[in-house]
């Protein structure tokens, strides 16, 4: 058996889970709040940021001693997830929330692909699989919603180049995660997201201050201090393949959450598609 076909720890899967099961509410909570859609993004980093910084500290980091690139590092992956969240965010008011989740977790292919390049080795048979099932459930899932409207194809496109940008901080983040413990990096990285997004929700005209905070606090605690802070756990210690067919945990807590508050029905493919993912993660969990 080969370290690629061990099972991973069952602590960072079960993270990984829960990261992705908190991130997939971030879209209703954007679509909740009275701010623009920038403009929530840069509040769901402020409001979180304290927090994290206290929770990092509280765990023994100090915040020197650090070379100067991994400085860079975290400080491009912050500026890498500024720019996720205000495409994202931007697209989630322009197309379908399923779209918008697919188009969005498009890091699902990338990284994991990103992880075959760096280690210059092909997928096992098991893991090849798990990825066939993951992709064909995706497109299962949400084949009753995704649709290639016209209306659609600025928000479509929106949350494609965030699916991109995201696999890039996912990139950079690992390669902080090799020398740096979670908390610290996700603190450093989410201060480095700040200043960006307040500067593009400017430019864009967009209204900066709320009337009404629960949605957006909603969406600092769920998707930035558990979602992502359980995304940067399992980071440091999941392979990309792993981490990437998780995220389609996303698309199905998603459809979910139409379900419940959208009236959007489940259909038959959507069911199918959810069993697949859910074999998928099974399949990589279980390793060979």
């Amino acid at each position: 058996m080969t370290a690629a076909d061990h099972p991973p720890p069952a602590r960072a899967f079960v993270a990984v889970v829960i990261a992705n099961i908190a991130l997939a509410f971030g879209p209703w909570f954007v679509r909740l709040a009275d701010t623009g859609p920038v403009a929530s993004a840069f509040w769901r980093i402020t409001l979180a940021a304290p927090l994290l910084v206290v929770m990092a500290l509280g765990s023994g980091w100090r915040p020197h001693g650090l070379a100067r690139g991994l400085w860079v590092t975290v400080a491009l992956a912050g500026v890498c997830f500024a720019a996720d969240l205000a495409s994202w965010h931007i697209g989630i008011l322009q197309t379908t929330l399923a779209n918008a989740t697919l188009f969005g977790n498009s890091a699902t292919l990338i990284f994991p692909v990103y992880g075959f390049v760096v280690a210059r080795a092909l997928p096992s048979r098991m893991q090849g699989v798990a990825l066939l099932f993951a992709c064909v459930g995706a497109g299962l899932l949400m084949g009753q919603s995704y649709q290639l409207d016209p209306s659609h194809l600025a928000g479509d496109l929106f949350c494609l180049l965030a699916g991109v940008l995201y696999a890039a901080y996912f990139i950079l983040m690992a390669r902080a995660r090799e020398t740096m413990p979670p908390l610290p990096a996700l603190a450093l990285s989410t201060l480095a997201s700040i200043a960006p997004l307040l500067l593009f929700a400017i430019l864009l005209g967009e209204r900066i201050v709320p009337t009404q905070w629960g949605a957006l606090i909603g969406l600092a605690l769920a998707s930035q201090v558990l979602g992502q802070g359980m995304m940067i756990y399992a980071l440091g210690k999941l392979s990309p393949l792993i981490v990437g067919i998780a995220l389609l945990v996303q698309p199905v807590v998603a459809a979910t959450v139409g379900w419940i508050v959208y009236d959007e029905r489940l259909g038959l493919a959507d069911l199918a598609g959810a069993v697949l993912v859910a074999a998928a993660l099974v399949l990589v969990r279980r390793g060979r």
